[in-house]
């Protein structure tokens, strides 16, 4: 939620250990098609729209899902509908078509953060075609109690039921997650019966966050059965260091993952997005888009603390940083990166190539954006 954002080169180092190539020969690529922006704290049917976390689409419909991490301090917790116009070389400006309220077992939206208040902060969403349903991610709220959560609801807002996770990511003194490192991003397998979900930061017993000098703990990956409920197994990510050092250098600096997303049933892209503060909207942030394979890597699920040597990180490889698509160049140009965290494949192009898009989160702060970037993804 917080201006936290993709990553650098340096974090390479960190993954000797890891088969430096993939399973696929040829590299994904990325062809940036345009930019939208949607009007800071625009007024959409009695809500504040920002903070926009998550995306997913879907294709029957034609409808985009929004989930916004407000955790009911604006307005209750909530997503909204949007539609898109898409052609090969222009996107259209998003148009807002409606919003839901989240809804709580009984029924009733989320409260404000109140101690023992089960209250969300909303990050990912995943629309489930056979169900009709929303999977969405919470990172939780650790003041409060309340524990980070994968939650399936109806295209209404009311809830069909809450997924048990390993207690692992639950917040304590001294392990579990970090505040506003957990429950980042969330994937989908393509038959839609696994889920995927990512944490943005390493686990406070797993290792330190990522510096300018050096890359983070792992960020743990886990796999569920949406038919059961079960986990099914866990990976190990690690975040790259963070690009270039805040102005001055005891300013705010960060880095971790925001969102993955399936390519299809082995391989996922990751999305690491960092900000250093003192820098202007381009190089105080960093987006840089990676591929990796699901088959490699150390399981991880049964093992408490991840130490160095005790496990293998699954490798990756770049396959896009944002800024390439920024300063003078060929075609459409970005005159600014923010803090993007959501990640969703839009409709297929006229090429037959599918359509990748990208929202940032404003943190309803009046200095950034709420940007809508689409793509042409060669694989």
């Amino acid at each position: 939620m917080l201006g936290y954002g993709a990553a650098a080169a340096l974090g390479l180092a960190g993954l000797t250990r890891a088969k430096p190539t993939l399973a696929s020969s040829a590299s994904p690529r990325l062809r940036l098609i345009g930019e939208a922006r949607l009007p800071h704290r625009l007024q959409f049917q009695g809500t504040t729209v920002g903070g926009l976390s998550g995306v997913d689409y879907d294709e029957a419909s034609g409808l985009y899902y929004l989930l916004s991490d407000d955790g009911s301090n604006i307005n209750p917790a909530r997503f909204y509908t949007a539609r898109l116009s898409l052609e090969t070389d222009r996107l259209g400006e998003p148009a807002l078509t409606g919003v839901t309220s989240l809804r709580q077992a009984d029924g009733s939206t989320y409260p404000a953060a109140l101690r023992g208040i089960q209250v969300p902060d909303p990050e990912a969403i995943r629309w489930r075609p056979a169900s009709q349903t929303l999977l969405w991610t919470s990172e939780g709220h650790a003041l409060t109690g309340a524990a980070p959560a994968l939650r399936e609801s109806r295209t209404d807002g009311t809830l069909v039921r809450e997924l048990a996770l390993p207690a692992m990511f639950d917040f304590q003194l001294t392990q579990g997650s970090r505040i506003n490192l957990a429950l980042e991003g969330l994937a989908l397998s393509p038959d839609g019966r696994q889920a995927w979900i990512a944490m943005e930061g390493a686990l406070r017993q797993d290792g330190p966050l990522p510096t300018v000098q050096a890359p983070g703990g792992p960020c743990r990956f886990t796999q569920l059965d949406l038919v059961n409920g079960k986990i099914l197994r866990q990976i190990a990510y690690i975040p790259d260091a963070i690009p270039r050092a805040p102005v001055p250098p005891a300013t705010h600096a960060d880095n971790g993952v925001t969102e993955i997303l399936m390519l299809d049933a082995d391989r996922m892209l990751v999305l690491e997005r960092a900000y250093m503060a003192g820098h202007d909207a381009v190089s105080g942030n960093s987006l840089r888009l990676y591929l990796i394979d699901l088959r490699e890597g150390t399981d991880t699920l049964n093992i408490p603390a991840l130490r160095p040597g005790a496990y293998q990180p699954v490798a990756k490889r770049l396959l896009a940083d944002f800024s390439a698509f920024t300063g003078e160049g060929p075609g459409p140009r970005l005159q600014r990166l923010d803090n993007t965290e959501g990640m969703c494949w839009g409709p297929r192009l006229p090429s037959g190539n599918r359509s990748l898009h990208f929202v940032s989160d404003d943190n309803f702060n009046s200095r950034q954006i709420t940007q809508w970037l689409a793509f042409e993804f060669f694989d």
